[in-house]
């Protein structure tokens, strides 16, 4: 059996729901309908969209990725590492004089520096973006959504989660229904 995730769990018979989504029928709309749940005290949003949408990062108060940093990490740790492993190699494990040159220098070490720095922060970028995004994941209570297969297609979806601290079911629904949005329902976990 797989192992219960936080938002699966229930409380005796009665289970516990995911959100309240609601699907809109543009961009603009969308991001209308985030600015405005934010400005009305809700804080746990989730917009899924069939492309990125200009702003919503902002309007649902995300900040900045952590990608770039993970990515500078690998690329320096890569450098280092080819370092270590030129130095290692000709200065320490197999001293081999040639044409006079020292055992070590640096600058017959560039490209293998440079190429070890690319593919360390390559591998860097795409586990980071794995991990961030949190996949892969082969269920998400996103599906119990009716109307869920328009986000890949041309529906906008909002997600007002049942853990924001402000989160009443009507209360969210009247929300999502006088911002335009259709088929509002709320999903189960």
């Amino acid at each position: 059996m797989a192992a219960k995730l936080p938002f699966m769990e229930t409380n005796g018979d009665e289970p516990k729901y995911y959100a309240v989504m609601s699907d809109f029928n543009t961009p603009e709309d969308l991001l209308r309908a985030v600015r405005t749940a934010r400005t009305a005290g809700y804080t746990q949003l989730e917009a899924f969209s069939p492309f990125p949408i200009h702003g919503i990062d902002e309007a649902m108060g995300e900040g900045r990725s952590p990608l770039g940093w993970i990515v500078i990490l690998c690329a320096l740790a890569g450098i280092a590492l080819a370092i270590l492993l030129q130095w290692w190699t000709g200065a320490i494990d197999y001293k081999l004089v040639i044409a006079g040159k020292p055992l070590f220098a640096l600058e017959p070490s560039v490209p293998i520096i440079f190429e070890l720095g690319v593919l360390v922060s390559a591998f860097g970028a795409v586990i980071g973006m794995l991990a961030l995004n949190k996949l892969p994941q082969y269920w998400h209570p996103f599906f119990n959504y009716t109307a869920h297969a328009g986000a890949s297609n041309d529906r906008f979806l909002l997600a007002i989660s049942a853990t924001d601290p402000k989160f009443k079911t009507d209360e969210v629904k009247a929300l999502l229904d006088s911002l335009g949005g259709r088929n509002t329902e709320l999903v189960e976990s």
